[in-house]
């Protein structure tokens, strides 16, 4: 399900050619679902999230992460461990001594541990994988780190792209609670739980959003999400502002989606969808086939036949996905607010709140297929998802609920620029037709469709 819906929002951002710029921090819910564990917290400043951590700041976390917090302070100042590092402070020296007398670091000298050096993803990835159970250079080799935390499905490149800042180590560390222990008995956060070095009350939101959230994964696994055919009814209500003034644009859409992924990174796509605002009608039917998107409009007796490469950025966002994932994924789970599940008449339905976290996901897939559309700031508002799955694990229907807000400044010939904004509210239902196999595309003649750049959409 995961796949068909990064490839999904890939096609469709692809189609569109917009520029999304997210703001640093999305996962503000995350520290504090964290911080009500005690496994994080802030500074005089707060959370401090845009901010690179430090590896100090990491070295208390795994302390945390493996439930020796309150063992290692009581053997630190009873002399039982200690440490020879001569730059870390008072306040982490339990936490380090810890570490060092288990053989779990070395420090980055015989004398320092290197407290103020910034913390990277692979080294946190390692950090959370130790935590785990697992052993480097027993399980996984150090300089593999990421990729052996994307198998064991906690980490995901297409969410942790760019610096990596407090943010993203909230979001990583609650991923990696979610995740099973290397001796499959149980998840990380419920084995802290029943050794009770996590107050199970404190806990008990985000072990029932795991639980849930597990159950719904386990639910799809056996579906060949590959491929999907899927009937689209959206309304849209969007309200433009520009120059002053305020206009209201309500619109339907009603279409169909084929697509297709195969293991080689080839996307093939038939999108087909007739929009109708303010009483007038457009058709707007899209293809993508070996690496190209072919876009067929006509409204009012105007029609366009365009095409462009997108080949060099669908290899992008594809390499991201080419680790096979056999454990239990909970990729994505630091993004939701809320999983919770229904069942009725033989089939579940699990709904998700999605926050703010799924704009750096945004981000990462467009600031890799490479599109560079100045001024042009696009966000997702909170995003309702429902998913409705059948006995077998087959999914029947998807219905989105979510708003989103677009602010540009669009060049003109003069050299000026034209300001606007839109908001939209969407409202979309997916009714799923057939998936893996069963899904067939077919193409038209695209030998009269016109080459043009991307950035031309853009604009």
């Amino acid at each position: 399900m995961k796949r068909f819906l990064t490839v999904f929002f890939t096609a469709l951002l692809l189609t569109a050619a917009l520029c999304v710029t997210a703001s640093a921090s999305d996962y503000d819910a995350v520290a504090e679902d964290l911080a009500a564990i005690g496994m994080f917290r802030g500074t005089a400043s707060g959370f401090e999230l845009d901010r690179a951590p430090k590896r100090s700041e990491a070295a208390i976390m795994l302390v945390r992460l493996y439930g020796a917090e309150e063992e290692a302070k009581t053997a630190y100042d009873a002399g039982e461990i200690t440490h020879p590092f001569t730059d870390v402070s008072e306040f982490t020296s339990p936490y380090v001594a810890w570490l060092y007398n288990k053989g779990i670091t070395k420090g980055a000298t015989a004398t320092t541990f290197g407290s103020a050096g910034t913390c990277s993803a692979k080294m946190y990835c390692a950090f959370l994988l130790r935590a785990l159970g697992y052993e480097d250079g027993v399980d996984f080799q150090y300089a593999d780190a990421l990729t052996f935390a994307q198998q064991k499905g906690f980490y995901d490149p297409t969410m942790f792209a760019g610096d990596f800042l407090r943010d993203d180590l909230a979001a990583l560390t609650y991923q990696g609670l979610a995740t099973d222990l290397k001796d499959g008995s149980t998840y990380l956060l419920d084995s802290l739980v029943r050794s009770g070095a996590v107050d199970a009350e404190a806990a008990k939101p985000m072990t029932e959003k795991i639980d849930a959230y597990r159950a719904m994964t386990a639910a799809v696994n056996t579906m060949d999400d590959s491929a999907m055919d899927v009937d689209i009814d959206m309304q849209m209500d969007m309200t433009v502002t520009a120059e002053g003034e305020t206009m209201q644009v309500p619109s339907t859409m009603q279409g169909n989606m084929k697509m297709i992924a195969s293991e080689d990174g080839n996307i093939q796509m038939a999108y087909t969808m007739e929009t109708t605002s303010q009483g007038v009608a457009m058709d707007m039917d899209v293809w993508m086939k070996d690496g190209w998107v072919y876009l067929s409009t006509e409204a009012d007796g105007t029609a366009m036949k365009l095409k462009y490469s997108v080949e060099d950025q669908l290899a992008a966002v594809e390499s991201l996905g080419a680790v096979n994932t056999d454990a239990m994924s909970v990729n994505g789970l630091a993004m939701l607010e809320s999983v919770t599940a229904k069942t009725s008449g033989g089939n579940t339905e699990y709904t998700m709140v999605i926050g703010e976290g799924v704009n750096s996901l945004i981000e990462s897939i467009l600031g890799m297929v490479g599109q560079d559309a100045e001024g042009m700031d696009l966000r997702l508002g909170k995003l309702t998802a429902t998913y409705t799955v059948d006995g077998k694990g087959n999914m029947k229907k998807i219905d989105l609920d979510f708003t989103a807000s677009v602010e540009m400044d669009i060049p003109m010939e003069d050299g000026q620029s034209y300001a606007m904004a839109a908001e939209y509210d969407y409202d979309m239902s997916m009714t799923v037709n057939a998936t893996g196999k069963d899904v067939k595309v077919t193409f038209p003649d695209f030998s009269d469709f016109q080459e043009i750049d991307p950035s031309q959409m853009a604009a």
